[in-house]
């Protein structure tokens, strides 16, 4: 029977971690970048998709900060 090798360098499931991000993105960035979006001219779709873009990838980082920090407090 061969050898079935593992590797967990930090203790973190990052499948996980990647898969919380994405769900918590959705779920709570999109009504935050709705609410932002309210108070900002955005005349064209283009304009619309840069913004959407340029504020949903801040709240991906921060999410998934808070997701990999919440993961290794855990562990």
């Amino acid at each position: 029977m061969p050898a079935v090798e593992q590797t967990d360098p930090d203790g973190v499931d990052f499948g996980w971690v990647m898969q919380v991000t994405f769900v918590t993105t959705i779920l709570l960035g999109s009504p935050i970048v709705a609410a932002a979006s309210l108070g900002t001219r955005l005349p064209t779709w283009t304009s619309r998709a840069m913004f959407a873009v340029r504020v949903g990838a801040v709240i991906w980082i921060l999410t998934a900060a808070a997701v990999y920090l919440y993961a290794r407090y855990r562990r």
